[in-house]
């Protein structure tokens, strides 16, 4: 099937959305990205089907990711995509699809272009570390690329990024026929009379 095309009418599109991060399991940080993946999957006739929360542990984030894309249409990451060495999700990616991972050049010019050569550090360069063979997600906030590879694609956590790819994403994405919403007015009685076992 064509990338953006509809699903045919007896197709249902369906999504898995895994959230990686200690500090949502911890609580120290609040997720606002489910709501709004759910609302814009829905704007595209996507069934969000599970979400699944998990640590950040390489062996458990593959783990999940296997069984997740094995099940759904599309299935969406977010958290630990950052510049920091505990960050792990590219890395884990990469396991899951038993693929390399390296700097991407076109992330790299993205970032150089957003930070300059001068204040292009180290670890900003982490997040120009891309697995083999997968496509860049645009990012309009700060120019640090999201990835798409196979079924999965990898967002960062930060919400107004997490928006930003998400657009970006939204006319590639395979989705079912869009259902236009129609109210339908029906009269009822008020009496109850005819019925005692309602009274």
């Amino acid at each position: 099937m064509d990338k953006g095309a509809h699903s045919t009418e007896s197709e249902i599109v369906t999504a898995g959305f895994v959230v990686i991060g200690d500090e949502i399991l911890s609580g120290r940080t609040k997720d606002r990205n489910i709501r709004y993946l759910a609302d814009f999957l829905t704007a595209h006739s996507i069934d969000l089907a599970e979400v699944r929360i998990v640590l950040d542990e390489t062996d458990r984030i593959v783990e999940v990711v296997h069984d997740v894309s094995a099940r759904y249409t599309h299935v969406f990451t977010s958290g630990d995509v950052g510049p920091t060495h505990d960050d792990i999700t590219a890395d884990s990616i990469a396991a899951a699809f038993n693929v390399g991972i390296d700097f991407n050049p076109e992330a790299v010019a993205l970032l150089s272009e957003r930070y300059g050569n001068v204040d292009l550090t180290q670890a900003c360069m982490r997040m120009a570390r891309i697995p083999g063979g997968a496509e860049l997600i645009p990012n309009s906030v700060s120019k640090a690329s999201g990835f798409k590879i196979g079924n999965v694609h990898v967002l960062a956590g930060v919400p107004s990024v997490f928006e930003a790819m998400l657009e970006a994403l939204g006319p590639s994405l395979v989705h079912g026929t869009v259902v236009q919403p129609r109210t339908i007015e029906a009269r009822m009685t008020d009496n109850l009379s005819s019925h005692p076992e309602c009274a």
